[in-house]
Formats: C-alpha cells, sequence, structure tokens
C-alpha cells in the first residue's frame, strides 16, 4: 500500500516524451475558519445542513460552546462563566434540543442543555457526579441518550438529561460512544483497547481489538455491522460483522487518530489527530492517504454534515477547518506537446465525480487510468473519464505518455 501526500501543488513540473506538465493552484482543500478563541475544541456538529453547526471545548479555564448559521463564516460564542471544558456535543433530529458534556478540574461531570438551538443553556452536573464524561449521544430522540467517560460508568437517560443510570464498564476512560441505528445496539471504546457492545442499551460486553492501544473514536456508518475504530500510535480497526472480529487496516502514521467519520457509506471516510493529520480513504480503509491540514495542531474531531465534501475539524488553539471538495485539492495541469499543441490545458471535470468526468476539448483521446498502487486499471475516452470504476483515488495520463498523472478521486 502506498501513501500518498496530497498537497496544494499536487504535482512539480515534469519534462518527458515531449510533453510538458505544469502543476496549477489547487483548490481549497482544507481551509482554517476564525473561531475567535485560542483554547482547545474538542467536538463539532451540524445537526442538519453544513450551515448551522456546534463546536464545543474550553478556553482557558472556561467551558466554550460556539455556534455558527453560515458554514463556519461567523462563530459566536454561546456559552461563558461556566467553568471546565466540554468534550462531546451531540444535537437531536429536532435541530433545537442539543447535549454538551464534559468536566472540571477537580473530576466531576458537567451537562450543558439547550432546547432552543443554544439561544440558552442549561449547566447541570449529571449524576453521579464524580468523573469527566467525554462523549454523548441521543440516537433517535431527545430523550434517550448515553455518556461515557471515566470512572468506570457508562451513563444512560430516558428522561432527557434530567436523571442517568450509571452501568460498569470495567475499563478506567471510555472515549467514544455510538449507536448506529437505534437506541438498543451500541458500541463504546477506550483506553488499552478496549471495545464494549451492548444489543439491549444496558449490558454491555467486551470485543477483542487486536491492541492494547487507547481507542479514541469509533463510528458504523450504516448499520450495527461494519464499523471503525481509531486510536493511539495511528491505529485503526475494522469490524464488518458487528465486532465479532476487529482487523488491523494500515494508517501508515504513529500520530495519535482522535476522530473518524465516515460520512455516507462504508467506503469513504476521514481520521483526524496529532499534529494536524487528516487521513482519508474512499475504499473502506484498505488505503488510507494523508491531506494537507494546514495546521501542526492536533485536531480532535472531524464531521461531514450531509456529504462527502462539505466537512470541519476542530482542534488545539482554537482551530477550525473547513473543506468544501473533500479535502482533496483540484489540480488543474497544463499540458504542452512541443511543435505541435503548445500551451494546451487538461482537466477533468468535475472532479471529484460521482459517476464519470470528462477532459474538456479532449473527449475522443484516449487516457490511461491507474490505481493508488500504481495497478494499470485500464483506459478510456476523455468523454468517459473513470465510468464503472468503484469509489476510490485514481490517476489519469494521457495514453502512451511518459508524464506526472493527474489525480482524480471517484466518490459514491
Amino acid at each position: 500500500m502506498k501513501l500518498f501526500r496530497l498537497s496544494r501543488f499536487a504535482f512539480p513540473v515534469l519534462v518527458g516524451a515531449g510533453l510538458t506538465l505544469l502543476s496549477g493552484p489547487a483548490a481549497a482543500g482544507w481551509v482554517a475558519q476564525t473561531s475567535g478563541m485560542s483554547g482547545t475544541l474538542y467536538s463539532i456538529q451540524f445537526p442538519v445542513d453544513a450551515l448551522t453547526g456546534y463546536a464545543v471545548g474550553a478556553d482557558g479555564v472556561l467551558a466554550a460552546i460556539l455556534k455558527t448559521t453560515n458554514g463556519g463564516s461567523n462563530w459566536v460564542s454561546q456559552l461563558s462563566g461556566t467553568g471546565g471544558y466540554l468534550r462531546s456535543v451531540y444535537f437531536t433530529a429536532d435541530s433545537q434540543t442539543g447535549y454538551a458534556i464534559g468536566g472540571t478540574g477537580s473530576f466531576m461531570s458537567i451537562q450543558a442543555k439547550t432546547t432552543n438551538g443554544g439561544s440558552n443553556w442549561v449547566v447541570s452536573q449529571p449524576s453521579p457526579r464524580n468523573g469527566i464524561l467525554r462523549s454523548v449521544q441521543f440516537p433517535v430522540d431527545a430523550q434517550t441518550g448515553y455518556a461515557v467517560g471515566l470512572s468506570l460508568l457508562i451513563l444512560k437517560t430516558t428522561d432527557g438529561g434530567t436523571n442517568w443510570d450509571a452501568y460498569p464498564s470495567n475499563t478506567d476512560w471510555l472515549n467514544s460512544v455510538q449507536f448506529p441505528v437505534d437506541a438498543r445496539t451500541g458500541y463504546a471504546v477506550g483506553d488499552n483497547g478496549i471495545i464494549l457492545k451492548t444489543t439491549d442499551g444496558e449490558y454491555w460486553t467486551g470485543q477483542p481489538s487486536g491492541t492494547t492501544s487507547s481507542l479514541f473514536s469509533v463510528h458504523f456508518p450504516m448499520d450495527t455491522l461494519t464499523g471503525y475504530a481509531v486510536g493511539a500510535n495511528g491505529v485503526i480497526r475494522k469490524t464488518t460483522n458487528g465486532g465479532a472480529n476487529w482487523i488491523a487496516q494500515t494508517s501508515s502514521t504513529s500520530e495519535y487518530l482522535y476522530s473518524v467519520h465516515f460520512p455516507v457509506n462504508n467506503l469513504t471516510g476521514y481520521a483526524v489527530g496529532s499534529g494536524g493529520i487528516i487521513l482519508t480513504t474512499t475504499d473502506g480503509g484498505t488505503n488510507w492517504g494523508v491531506q494537507t491540514s494546514g495546521t501542526a495542531n492536533s485536531l480532535y474531531c472531524v464531521h461531514f454534515p450531509v456529504d462527502a465534501f462539505t466537512g470541519y475539524a476542530v482542534g488545539e488553539m482554537g482551530t477550525i477547518l473547513k473543506t468544501t471538495d473533500g479535502g482533496h485539492s483540484g489540480v488543474e495541469e497544463t499540458t504542452e506537446v512541443r511543435g505541435q499543441r503548445p500551451g494546451v490545458r487538461i482537466t477533468t471535470r468535475p472532479n471529484p465525480f460521482t459517476s464519470f468526468a470528462s477532459v474538456p476539448g479532449y473527449e475522443a483521446e484516449r487516457f490511461s487510468l491507474y490505481d493508488v498502487s500504481g495497478g494499470n486499471v485500464g483506459t478510456c475516452n476523455g468523454d468517459r473519464i473513470g465510468e464503472g470504476l468503484k469509489a476510490g483515488a485514481y490517476f489519469l495520463m494521457p495514453e502512451g505518455e511518459n508524464t506526472k498523472p493527474l489525480r482524480i478521486l471517484k466518490v459514491r
């Protein structure tokens, strides 16, 4: 498996076989937004669309909640004066009721709840109060929810957070919880490679993860069968049978991975972590590639609200990143055939694409396609680039030319 680093300027100038390829500026990729704070943001969620979203964390010794209604062009602080920090935010389907959970310096849990889209937040300490909470989810409505964290406990509420029942987890830290389709079957991951599963929302059993590295995030994109977990030292695990087996995947990084998210299917996903690393896969984790984040700050959460194109990541120093192209910077290249067609510009439209792309002006010419491992996957005309291929990243070059290829991305 080859690891490709996708950068703002993907290819250098290359001369070969009478063809000169000149890299042009890339599309946006991941772009920093202004959060207005210098603390750490741990979690971000856009409940309904890619415009209205919330980010939570800590700014100094105070908990922080930020909100945007214009896709991050402006972020407005919604909570001030509350000590501690918030580790996770989750809004229910009505987009008005939301929960943020975390803790204080004295290891007491805190909960903030809104029922009017964040105009007002009511802060309380859920019982049991001892222990910092790290992850919260309300799977189907605003009443039944789960929270996990320190002190060997999994918390469950059935009355919208007024009361929480505690269930033992037999581990020091649980870092992430998710119920993929209902309020009964869920997964939680934590320190020392622990993975827990419940099928009734109350009793949890351990699953073999095959690692002792801490796991920080779990995500089942479509159902209760296929899911991913990421953690320390670049660990990635995948299951396709509801956790009966968790298979190691190769991330080719030793950075800590704090969050994983597959927006629309089991194939295209993202993971973020320490040092500003962003990984992406388009083939269900068989191959993971590195994207350019533009920051060295650790990223703690990644979230794509409605598709695999528009997404957000948050982390240290108030970092908020946004992409509108799946983090894959589009590349335009200029092809100059000496003595024949100087200055010819070869591009693909669209890129990324879902069905097929084309090379404007060269629809009848033949092109070769290669996968990320360098294997030739076939040839095609310039008007049907990528047709019939599965979702993934590919490389395109004029047939018979020994040139640097153009990267294209097929999604869904």
